[in-house]
């Protein structure tokens, strides 16, 4: 008579099956994950390719939460760009048609006066000054600039070709005012990290809740999700 417990098989059996399923569902996960970012990375030409809106500068068109998909300056470049910046401003295009987030130009994220250690700004780009132009009477609009006259700023005369820039929802150029690291400078080209796109209302609080808990352990939360941006 056979022993009916010689067509059992091996204890481990199920316990190597396990592995190897595990082993490959997270072999396929990356892949997709790859895949997904090498197609965001080649429809953006940035890395990372999002930015989460954590300040009310940019309301309406960008609010607190909001998830932007940013991408290179030089890419989809509206008609009237400056240049070879790949940027198209609010003054050139008032009777055009290029908008970005519900108003004409383009919307920018620049690291304010070209430092990287500075958390990145994300506002619109209102016109172009050329070095040494007193832009204060060339191009400004009176009611941004806080009642300063050129000798009052000392972004003005512009110490080299560059932006003058405003969030949607401030009373000022960002160049008509300090902030906490001191007074904005005219946003050269090269500060320039890129394009807002669009917006996807609300998923950015998923990329700031995820910073906010990783801060507390001191992480590095900006490689590889996106950066936060606080104005």
């Amino acid at each position: 008579m056979s022993d009916p417990r010689a067509d059992d098989p091996p204890a481990d059996s199920s316990d190597d099956d396990f592995v190897l399923t595990l082993a490959r569902d997270v072999v396929t996960a990356v892949a997709v994950v790859a895949v997904v970012a090498a197609l965001l990375f080649a429809v953006s030409g940035v890395w990372p390719p999002f930015v989460a809106i954590e300040s009310g500068s940019m309301e309406p068109n960008a609010e607190i939460g909001d998830l932007v998909f940013v991408v290179d300056e030089e890419r989809f470049a509206g008609d009237g760009a400056i240049g070879d910046t790949g940027v198209v401003t609010l003054e050139d295009e008032q009777e055009g048609g290029h908008e970005t987030f519900g108003e004409p130009g383009d919307v920018v994220i620049f690291a304010p006066n070209g430092d990287p250690a500075e958390t990145p700004i994300i506002h619109r780009a209102h016109f172009w000054v050329e070095e040494g132009e007193n832009w204060v009477e060339t191009s400004a609009n009176d009611e941004y600039l806080n009642g300063n006259d050129c000798e009052d700023l000392a972004a003005c005369p512009a110490s080299h070709d560059g932006f003058v820039t405003k969030g949607d929802a401030n009373g000022a150029y960002d160049q008509a005012v300090e902030y906490q690291y001191g007074d904005t400078n005219v946003v050269a080209p090269d500060w320039i990290l890129g394009k807002a796109s669009f917006r996807i209302p609300w998923l950015g609080h998923v990329r700031l809740l995820f910073e906010s808990l990783l801060a507390g352990v001191g992480a590095l939360t900006a490689v590889g999700v996106g950066w936060s941006i606080r104005r």
